[in-house]
């Protein structure tokens, strides 16, 4: 999947800024978002139960749709992960990610050199006093010992998600932008390519294309076998 050109700009580039989505993560064995047998392809619509509403008027739903689907606490991070990791290591990387998994972090990456966009959903805290729950008590129950809600530091339908203005000034340093797994639909993290310079290489590897107004040179297959090819120097 990767030619010479391909790797040279991985080879010279010295602030890539990875976009990454949940198509980074099914080869850890969690499922992704919009494709088929995906999250959204069910009968029952995650726009609701991930949102501001559901929260407030039906909590015991989201808690139950949250705890059925969306944790994955034995993942590894992938390839995918490990190489983006070795990059930021190198400190010629930053990624700025969709996902609330907590993979990348898994995979060594510093907080200074990771934006996540929607939160961590490893990351709990009661909604009055804001005091922090570990994932083990929130299995057990959604309400803390004193009474309060316990909810996911995640950006939920209904509200403006984590670190816009982070992210902006990240994407305005990039020399090399990699845009994966991901269908790009999702506003605002699609919006943050419209603050890479004009002359700055955009790349996406996916497995179908995405839409877009900017000139983007789209690698469709297998994000995990195109980062196994990938040579860090």
């Amino acid at each position: 999947m990767i030619n010479d050109t391909v790797q040279s700009l991985f080879d010279n580039a010295k602030k890539i800024v990875f976009l990454t989505g949940a198509g980074v993560s099914t080869a850890s064995g969690i499922p992704d978002y919009r494709s088929k047998g995906g999250l959204y392809d069910q009968k029952v619509r995650p726009e609701y139960l991930l949102s501001t509403e559901a929260l407030a008027n039906e909590p015991a739903k989201m808690y139950q749709f949250i705890m059925t689907n969306m944790y994955y606490p034995e993942a590894k991070p992938n390839v995918i992960h490990e190489k983006m990791a070795a990059l930021t290591k190198q400190k010629r990387a930053k990624i700025i990610t969709q996902n609330i998994d907590g993979l990348h972090q898994k995979a060594g990456v510093s907080p200074t050199d990771l934006i996540e966009f929607h939160g961590n959903i490893y990351d709990l805290y009661t909604i009055k006093s804001h005091q922090k729950v570990d994932y083990k008590t929130y299995q057990q129950s959604m309400v803390s010992q004193n009474g309060e809600l316990i909810r996911p530091n995640i950006t939920l339908y209904g509200e403006i998600p984590f670190m816009v203005e982070s992210a902006i000034k990240v994407m305005q340093t990039a020399d090399l932008v990699v845009i994966v797994g991901t269908s790009f639909v999702v506003y605002p993290f699609a919006g943050l390519i419209d603050y890479v310079k004009g002359d700055v290489p955009i790349m996406a590897i996916n497995q179908e294309y995405i839409t877009t107004a900017h000139h983007i040179e789209q690698i469709i297959g297998d994000a995990s076998q195109f980062f196994t090819e990938l040579k860090i120097k």
